[in-house]
């Protein structure tokens, strides 16, 4: 073990030292200009990546994001710095972020909550499709508390622009297709944008299909007799498709969309089980420009979401359903600066009725519920001579109200102060403070019976206390030049924190034994470092990225926190000229042996390597590209340590991808 981490080191320490000798940038090109600046939609200030004070950030787009889309978005974003990925099969996989997961990392959609039922439980898969996404944006730390309790950990938006904020001169779109070797899969993805007179538009839509992916092993680790070739229930069915259009002019936008989910998705446990999930979603949004004397934009976002789900088993026998409808709004008012001082100040308000009814009368896996949440939030910027000081606050009451079961209401209160200094030109070091508060999610309170996706039955407790987390973070960042880097140190103690238990006592349900969980609540701790560097990551030529990560969860009392993630090691390099780009990418996690008390087994160690080849023509005004990928180059048996199906559910193995995509 001590040698593994002294290679991973050792490894990360030589790639920069190696980058490190290579930072100008080629001839008759800036450093400046050979890297973009991306902004982030889903942060106050629609800051670059760089400029974040109170968040590190991510931004997936452009190839970067069309190489790494895969069939969810743990998937997708399971090799980003500090992210990992739930693994319950391809259909169902939820980003988990420095160690936290569900309730504790918000799923977003162009700035508002998905509101599927993805936090509950690893199974249910997130009702939002990167395949059609513009861009994905990850915010870790403090500034992710200001889109609700549910984002203590951070949050993932995924950004389509359904609702145009621009006139296009005339139309513009992609559209791509793509097949998979190791499950057969099928992918057809495309969008639209135009614009008649004053109003644009905008359609998107996605269509998958993929088989039972193979395996290079045996299915239970360590069980050579327990089938190979393909794994059963890995396979996923999915449409989505959305539409959209608004009135845009000088004074701002006003507009409205619609889009439509439907998913079929296997659970590999090897209890037959799968998902029937469809969703339906409405959204208003609204900017008008400088609304009052003193003011700069005044937003409004208005979201309706009906969606539903339903647990099958092998006959395809219906369960347990899961129903959640939700009607959000959110407003912002952004203020010109005031002694100096700039933000934006707001208010949102959540209203939503989940229930999750089994189909047999002897229990309610968790009763219908109402919840409502108002919550108002303001966040200030200003600098002190080249100090720049940020600071937020929300305040937030939370009510459930189930049917038959104790009420509860949570009075929450979270803030954060945070500061960035040029230590030289283009290098930075940032300190952050928080204090974030959660109020325990619907099943973690009133959970009383089977969950048979994840062969649990889940006993809740409604007299819970709210969580809350103290987090610390402080970065050290370069971000000028050909050659940038970042590091991030973070501790985050939680009073409460509230995790599921797994006791080893097996309940009879219907004829089948299912393993208690009972969700308790204790004082925990995470920590963790995060270091990245990249070379000239957009520009012509060489590129390359190196990256390690780590983080650790445990109890106050002593024991480690269940499903964390491994330390990772890892690398990437690249070359563009001209119409071709091509790259090779290797990661190295480390074996995960610090396990919960109801843990039993390990995590081995895994390599993966994966590589991309592409090449852009010109084809009737259009460009054309034609793109091959290869994920598991190594065949490797891989297991997630953050998976609860990892002893008998492993990644799929040597893949390719072809594919050729086209814009317009």
């Amino acid at each position: 073990m001590k040698f593994q981490r002294k290679l991973a080191a050792a490894a990360v320490l030589s790639a920069l030292s190696t980058l490190s000798h290579a930072q100008s940038a080629p001839q008759g090109q800036s450093p400046e200009a050979a890297i973009p600046k991306v902004v982030v939609t889903a942060t106050p200030f629609r800051a670059g990546e760089g400029d974040q004070i109170l968040t590190p950030a991510k931004i997936l787009s452009g190839d970067e994001l069309r190489d790494k889309v895969g069939s969810s978005l743990g998937e997708t974003l399971s090799q980003e710095l500090g992210v990992s990925a739930s693994g319950f099969g391809p259909g169902a996989s939820r980003p988990i972020i420095r160690g936290l997961e569900g309730s504790r990392v918000k799923m977003m959609e162009n700035g508002m909550a998905v509101s599927d039922v993805s936090g509950l439980s690893n199974d249910h898969a997130v009702a939002a499709e990167g395949a059609v996404a513009r861009q994905i944006e990850i915010l870790r730390g403090p500034a992710a508390l200001l889109y609700g309790s549910g984002a203590i950990g951070g949050l993932v938006n995924v950004v389509n622009e359904r609702i145009p904020t621009h006139l296009e001169e005339k139309p513009v779109g992609q559209a791509e297709v793509r097949y998979g070797t190791v499950d057969e899969s099928r992918n057809a993805s495309g969008s639209v944008d135009g614009s008649a007179g004053a109003i644009g538009f905008h359609v998107d839509g996605n269509i998958r299909r993929a088989h039972d992916y193979e395996i290079p092993g045996p299915r239970v680790l360590g069980d050579e007799a327990s089938g190979r070739a393909r794994l059963g229930d890995s396979f996923t069915r999915q449409e989505t498709g959305g539409a959209g259009a608004s009135l845009i002019g000088k004074w701002g936008h006003v507009g409205a969309s619609v889009s439509l989910l439907d998913s079929l998705y296997g659970i590999p446990s090897g209890e037959g089980a799968r998902i029937d999930q469809s969703q339906t979603r409405y959204d208003i949004d609204s900017l008008v420009n400088t609304p009052l004397q003193g003011f700069e934009s005044f937003k409004f976002k208005l979201g309706y979401t009906d969606y539903e789900h339903t647990e099958l088993d092998a006959d395809n026998e219906p369960e347990t359903r899961f129903t959640n409808r939700s009607l959000e709004s959110r407003w912002e008012l952004a203020h010109k600066p005031v002694a100096g001082w700039h933000g934006t100040l707001g208010m949102q308000t959540e209203n939503t009725h989940f229930a999750a009814l089994s189909e047999h009368e002897e229990h309610t896996t968790v009763p219908a519920t109402h919840s409502t949440s108002v919550a108002g939030f303001l966040v200030e910027e200003r600098d002190f001579g080249k100090l720049r000081m940020n600071a937020g606050v929300r305040l937030e009451t939370v009510k459930r109200r189930p049917d038959g079961m104790q009420k509860r209401e949570f009075d929450l209160t979270s803030y954060s102060i945070g500061g960035m200094y040029p230590v030289m030109p283009g290098y930075s070091a940032g300190l952050t403070l928080s204090v974030a508060q959660r109020a325990p999610a619907t099943e973690e309170l009133y959970s009383e019976g089977p969950h048979h996706a994840t062969e649990t039955f889940d006993i809740g407790n409604p007299n819970f206390k709210k969580e809350t987390s103290h987090n610390i973070e402080l970065t050290l960042q370069k971000t000028t030049g050909l050659l940038r880097w970042k590091a991030n140190l973070f501790e985050n103690k939680v009073k409460d924190f509230v995790y599921g238990h797994v006791t080893g006592v097996l309940v009879e349900e219907e004829g089948e034994e299912l393993r208690e969980r009972i969700f308790e609540q204790a004082d925990a701790r995470i920590r963790g470092a995060e270091a990245e560097i990249g070379y000239n990551q957009q520009g012509q030529g060489l590129s390359a990225r190196a990256f390690a990560d780590t983080s650790r969860g445990k109890l106050e009392r002593g024991d480690n926190l269940p499903l964390q993630p491994a330390t990772r090691v890892g690398f990437d390099i690249g070359y563009r000229k001209g119409a071709i780009r091509s790259g090779l990418s290797v990661m190295r996690a480390l074996e995960q042996d610090r396990l919960a008390s109801f843990e039993e087994t390990e995590t081995p160690a895994y390599t993966q390597v994966g590589a991309n080849l592409s090449y852009t023509q010109k084809y009737r005004n259009h460009d054309l590209t034609w793109f091959l990928l290869a994920k598991n180059l190594l065949d490797e048996d891989i297991r997630m340590s953050t998976s609860l199906l990892k002893d008998v559910s492993p990644l799929p193995g040597r893949n390719f991808v072809f594919g050729v995509r086209t814009r317009f």
